[in-house]
């Protein structure tokens, strides 16, 4: 089965989309099945891996620096390369909503192979960075609407990581076939110890506590240095924010204001770390938090889960990562700093509890991992070149073919 994939830059670092696409190829390539991306030039590293079909970045005139800062790329959608990839597949799955893929998708629909797209990105992801939440809102409706209508009414089928946000495709009644399937997480070994350090029980030890995200206006870390400021255990609290985004600046001033203000002990840790770090960091953490109103589903935050960390998530309307969440203690309502503090001091309050139940975090991530999750992929893609390839059939055809199954059945059974 050839599969093409379209993304606008596969080879991204610090962006969720990027890097889900990339597990997600090679979880299909592992699995046998012939993946090839239709993407911009590799800007991270010019000399490095390419794309199979690469198309010339595309720079917006006066927005490009806001679109670096949002860890975003955009690809250019003229050129034979475009059409030249689509005829190779068997079926073109879309990761994004943007200019490759229209053009892509139309591509498609003229040789007549089967679409199918993953839900990456909600509007406000988009919208609330540029135009601020308020203003924002209706831009949001407006370009949902045109994403449904332009997009994915002309998937056959749309994946939703969530059942959150399949559930507002329903609302909005898309004519695809939509299905909940995570982006899957790869398996990781959990290294943190199978029992608590020396310290671990000590009452005056600093407590650990990690936000992994990007700072931006969506993820709301202020939310959670509010909470700080409200919990009983604020100076022994050190601060981690592991990423990077529009608004780092904002807010690792505002991080470090809890430091210049006494409210906690250790200065806040702010930047950006790789793979291996973050897995050092969420083993020795005592609380991971995730306080993000607009979230497809948030992959670091079950990342930092496998490695036995306990959670504390927000709950919105368009966030569907507490679905991660195993009971009521580890949610909070969004923005709401002042429960977030009741739910931190909760699990400080406790330890030995805290310690166990991180160790069944860890346990119910295997359900997610990304092999399991690419073989439903695979189901997918077949279901969709099938499907495909019955269209093609004139009815009357596949009723003869029908009849004449059904005559060779009763002559057998008579037989």
């Amino acid at each position: 089965m050839k599969i093409l994939f379209v993304v606008n830059n596969y080879f991204c670092l610090g962006n969720g989309l990027d890097e889900s696409a990339r597990r997600t190829v090679q979880a299909l390539r592992d699995a046998g099945q012939d993946v090839r991306v239709l993407s911009g030039p590799n800007l991270e590293d010019p000399n490095g891996p390419h794309p199979d079909f690469e198309m010339a970045n595309f720079h917006f005139p006066l927005m490009q620096p806001m679109l670096d800062s949002f860890g975003y790329s955009y690809a250019d959608w003229h050129g034979a390369t475009i059409e030249e990839a689509v005829r190779w597949a068997d079926v073109v799955h879309l990761e994004e909503t943007f200019f490759l893929h229209h053009a892509a998708m139309n591509w498609a629909k003229k040789l007549g192979k089967p679409i199918t797209g993953t839900y990456h990105v909600h509007p406000e992801n988009i919208i609330f960075n540029i135009f601020g939440r308020r203003v924002g809102f209706l831009t949001c409706q407006i370009l949902y609407r045109y994403w449904c209508r332009v997009f994915y009414d002309n998937y056959r089928y749309l994946q939703c990581p969530t059942e959150n946000v399949r559930e507002r495709l329903m609302r909005h009644r898309v004519k695809a076939s939509c299905f909940t399937l995570s982006n899957g997480v790869i398996p990781d070994k959990c290294i943190r110890p199978t029992t608590p350090p020396e310290d671990y029980f000590d009452e005056n030890r600093p407590l650990d506590l990690i936000y992994i995200g990007r700072t931006a206006v969506e993820k709301d870390q202020p939310t959670l240095y509010k909470a700080i400021r409200l919990s009983k255990y604020a100076k022994r609290i050190r601060l981690h924010i592991a990423g990077r985004g529009p608004k780092l600046d904002e807010y690792t001033r505002l991080a470090n204001k809890l430091f210049e203000d006494g409210i906690v002990a250790y200065k806040p840790t702010v930047g950006f770390y790789d793979r291996d770090q973050l897995r050092q960091l969420a083993a020795h953490a005592d609380l991971a938090v995730h306080c993000a109103f607009v979230e497809v589903e948030g992959m670091s935050i079950t990342e930092a889960m496998q490695q036995a960390v306990v959670p504390v998530i927000a709950t919105a309307r368009y966030s569907g990562t507490a679905s991660y969440a195993l009971d009521e203690r580890s949610i909070f309502p969004a923005k709401n700093a002042k429960k977030l503090a009741e739910q931190i001091d909760y699990w400080f309050d406790h330890p030995q509890e805290r310690w166990e139940m991180g160790f069944k975090y860890a346990e119910s991530m295997k359900q997610y991992e990304i092999a399991n999750c690419a073989k439903k992929l695979i189901e997918m893609f077949q279901k969709a070149i099938m499907n495909n390839e019955n269209e093609k059939i004139p009815p009357h055809i596949t009723m003869l073919s029908a009849i004449k199954r059904q005559a060779i059945r009763l002559y057998k059974g008579i037989a």
